[in-house]
């Protein structure tokens, strides 16, 4: 636990850094005053947690404050972890439900990687099916981004760095197809999970978000109830920004869950937050670095302490 909680630390430390720039080091183990108080509300804003969220933590510092004014930054933080945990009161995507069975108990399991051009989407796919692999699962990879030129082969190159099992076709091809196709390898080979990296487009382009369905109803064609798992891959670096993003492609295609990435090279790690209360989709993995260990499971306790820079 204490490894896994390291690496939230060090994926954070740039949200860390910037707030306690904005509050001159307030929980390093100075006392509250009315300067710190509004370099956190500065702070908290400036790393994307929110109006809400913001008001919710400094309300209960400031309640706290009232009754004692030799109240330390420590104490302070230990509220912001306190409220932070009861916001996302939920949010822990539940690995235990990956396994469970398409049709009739039909193996395999689909989950779909959704997501636009730059979030990450092709990367994390590789390094789930490599998570899932080291869980004893098999996986079977299918390269459905057939749109842009350098996702098939980017794909093919992380899968044969980390020995998995990948279905590909040339660029250009109906991704739809490759999905059939790998479904059908996925389940003559027994796997237990097909992963398919879908083609990342603007969430604005209808015509895109008709391929996605496609993808969805061709793989209904080998089991109705697939993909049974419709996981956002979003840039945490985009802020508040990637909420609308959420929004448009859940209410396109019904999402089940959520990875955030790039959280370790952006202060705007507050932006999970938000997406979470404003859609409460669970979020499953987090993005801490570039390699395959990177993509960590989402913990709350973990994510909480870490931003607000507790041990």
């Amino acid at each position: 636990m204490f490894g896994l909680f390291k690496k939230f630390k060090e994926g954070f430390a740039k949200t860390v850094s910037a707030i306690a720039a904005k509050t001159q080091g307030l929980f390093g183990g100075r006392k509250i005053d009315a300067a710190s108080l509004e370099g956190l509300e500065e702070a908290l804003y400036t790393a994307d947690f929110g109006v809400e969220t913001t008001n919710e933590i400094l309300a209960e510092i400031k309640q706290a404050f009232a009754k004692d004014k030799e109240l330390q930054g420590r104490q302070a933080a230990e509220i912001g972890v306190a409220v932070l945990q009861r916001v996302l009161a939920g949010a822990e995507g539940n690995l235990d439900a990956l396994t469970a069975k398409g049709a009739a108990g039909a193996n395999p399991v689909v989950i779909a990687m959704i997501g636009v051009n730059g979030s990450g989407k092709t990367t994390t796919s590789a390094k789930l099916a490599w998570r899932l692999k080291q869980e004893q699962r098999t996986v079977t990879l299918a390269a459905c981004d057939t749109f842009r030129a350098a996702a098939v082969e980017q794909l093919k190159t992380w899968a044969t760095r980390l020995e998995l099992d990948i279905v590909a076709s040339h660029t250009g091809a109906d991704s739809a197809a490759v999905a059939f196709d790998a479904w059908q390898a996925a389940k003559s080979r027994g796997r237990d999970f097909l992963i398919v990296d879908t083609a990342g487009r603007l969430h604005t382009k209808s015509n895109l978000m008709e391929e996605l369905a496609k993808i969805r109803r061709v793989l209904q064609k080998n089991d109705p109830t697939a993909p049974q798992h419709r996981w956002l891959v979003v840039d945490g670096s985009l802020g508040s920004n990637s909420i609308e993003q959420a929004r448009v492609f859940h209410q396109s295609f019904g999402l089940t869950g959520l990875v955030v990435t790039k959280l370790d090279g952006t202060s705007r790690g507050g932006a999970l937050v938000g997406i979470y209360r404003q859609l409460k989709i669970p979020i499953y993995f987090i993005g801490l670095g570039e390699k395959a260990e990177d993509l960590q499971p989402f913990s709350v306790r973990d994510y909480a302490k870490a931003v607000f820079g507790l041990e």
